[in-house]
């Protein structure tokens, strides 16, 4: 129980750090900023949307003769994010829809993804005050395709083997509750009540799964329905410098069955231009859910690569 409370106690304070950030940046928007333009609202605004689509490519190679070492490698990595927010009177509407995929190859080994993700978000807001609103969600999270846990022993009979897929596992969240939104950029979302539907289509997917735990989703079962004591979201996406843009998303669920266990996860990507069309790229991702693994799991990545804002 001291090791659960000390996981969670790491995750909020992490996220507190990030939530305290806004209150040192200016909200001033910088109109020579492409990336700040595409998301100016004023009070005579109505509808917005941004679109960004980028790729990445990294390649090495070395001589058969390289005293240093290495391997040939290439890696190839592409996202797609599409924003859209629409306000009519006291109601409106936003869609929040991100993609990003990548593969690695190195010499010798098959190809292999270091990124994959389907996330997709849609929201109904009724205002109350210029700054809360009652609100309503669907929110959807899985991955393209098929991942592998890779066995170090060449000789293994089970070089691979498959640890996940698209709807395997998916997430799909039906949510309703009040949000605050002190900022046009920030804002945290409370929900008593929702309800999670984890999915899992392949029904032998538990035996390669770590404790065969399946992700919560009972064995012989393709879904598992929780409902949140509460749920906790925050949302941050703001230029913190010219032509440097900061997004993340922090989720916080705790089941009515399993209070103390509570899940954490928290997605950030920071964007900055080098110019119209070059960017550099760098995404990390912190989950503690116990129905995936006992301890936080961590993923980083660093890219550069083409962006195309429209």
């Amino acid at each position: 129980m001291r090791k659960k409370y000390q996981r969670s106690s790491f995750i909020a304070l992490t996220l507190l750090a990030l939530l305290n950030f806004p209150a040192f940046t200016q909200n001033k928007v910088d109109l020579s900023n492409s990336i700040s333009s595409g998301r100016l609202k004023t009070a005579n605004d109505t509808a917005w949307h941004k679109i960004e689509f980028g790729a990445n490519l990294n390649q090495g190679s070395f001589s058969s003769n390289w005293t240093g070492g290495g391997v040939n490698s290439i890696a190839l990595g592409l996202f797609l994010n599409a924003l859209s927010e629409k306000k009519v009177g006291k109601d409106s509407w936003r869609n929040d829809f991100q993609g990003q995929y990548g593969i690695v190859r190195n010499k010798g080994q098959q190809s292999r993804k270091n990124v994959d993700r389907l996330f997709f978000d849609t929201k109904y807001n009724r205002e109350l005050t210029a700054k809360w609103s009652l609100f309503a969600n669907l929110n959807f999270l899985s991955q393209f395709g098929n991942g592998y846990e890779f066995s170090s022993d060449p000789d293994s009979i089970n070089v691979k083997r498959k640890v996940s897929g698209i709807l395997a596992p998916a997430y799909l969240t039906e949510a309703i509750g009040i949000e605050y939104r002190p900022v046009p950029y920030f804002f945290i979302d409370v929900a008593p009540g929702a309800l999670r539907q984890t999915i899992v289509v392949d029904e032998d997917l538990y035996v390669n799964t770590p404790d065969q735990k399946n992700y919560g989703v009972p064995i012989g079962k393709r879904v598992r329905t929780e409902a949140a004591l509460i749920q906790i979201v925050a949302n941050f996406d703001k230029d913190i410098a010219k032509d440097v843009n900061l997004k993340f998303r922090y989720l916080m669920f705790s089941s009515f069955k399993e209070p103390l266990n509570i899940d954490n996860r928290l997605d950030a990507q920071l964007t900055a231009k080098i110019n119209k069309y070059v960017n550099v790229n760098m995404g990390a991702i912190m989950v503690y859910d116990e129905d995936q693994s006992n301890k936080i799991q961590f993923a980083q990545a660093l890219s550069i690569g083409f962006l195309f804002a429209f």
